[in-house]
């Protein structure tokens, strides 16, 4: 059972036009691919012992893409192109992944995911990469997906699931600035950007930068997780 985040943002579905939670499919399935149950948790009230509730429910937990982290909850003023804060999301993630990392919970953070565990673990931001690299080539837009070359650390966990080079598809305009406590970067671009970390002493706590729900031929991250999950759930009921 694998938690995935959601989004809480207004959507249209044939006469309606609202406020919903809601998660694209690709995330669900790459989860079921890999042989997971997606348990969908949209942003709510993190009241007292909602959150343990939850996690003593699921195997794992992915934390997915969306909106920009509150620059607030690491110490920066918003840029003027980061989104408004997104304060509900931001409290529920912020309280999962705070707990799922306390209790050895397997995750993954995707995209926004890292960034949450980053700015969790004490870490800062880039808000808006093309005052970095000088250019969009990160998020071209439109919702158009570029491929970046992503080096691996040689020895990495994450080199053990998907090689030293790939070719990401990516869509932020985000990125890690300095690395959270007990975080290490393992893969970056040609530019030096911080497309994955790995969490010190995490049975499975790995995140990246960029979309691997995307690619449908490459599952190995989902895979990781799931795997993990399974060894959770059977660790617990020895």
């Amino acid at each position: 059972m694998i938690g995935v985040t959601t989004y809480l943002q207004r959507a249209q579905t044939g006469v309606w036009d609202l406020e919903a939670s809601f998660l694209p499919r690709v995330y669900m399935d790459g989860v079921i691919a890999a042989g997971g149950v997606p348990v969908l948790l949209p942003p709510q009230p993190t009241l007292p012992g909602v959150v343990d509730a939850v996690l003593e429910r699921l195997d794992g937990l992915i934390v997915a893409g969306g909106a920009d982290v509150d620059p607030a909850r690491y110490g920066a003023e918003a840029h003027p192109r980061t989104d408004a804060p997104q304060t509900l999301r931001d409290e529920w993630e912020f309280a999962l992944l705070e707990r799922a990392l306390e209790l050895d919970l397997p995750f993954l953070g995707i995209c926004r995911g890292m960034q949450v565990l980053n700015v969790l673990r004490g870490g800062t931001l880039h808000q808006h990469l093309p005052d970095v690299v000088g250019d969009a080539r990160y998020q071209l837009g439109r919702g158009v997906f570029a491929r970046v070359a992503v080096e691996v650390d040689e020895g990495s966990r994450l080199a053990t699931l998907v090689g030293e080079r790939i070719q990401a598809p990516v869509y932020h305009h985000q990125a890690i600035d300095r690395p959270g406590e007990g975080l290490v970067a393992t893969a970056r671009s040609a530019d030096g950007i911080v497309e994955a970390v790995e969490l010190e002493g995490a049975t499975h706590g790995l995140a990246v930068q960029w979309h691997p729900e995307e690619d449908p031929d490459d599952r190995r991250l989902f895979q990781s997780v799931v795997d993990a999950a399974r060894a959770h759930r059977d660790r617990r009921k020895d």
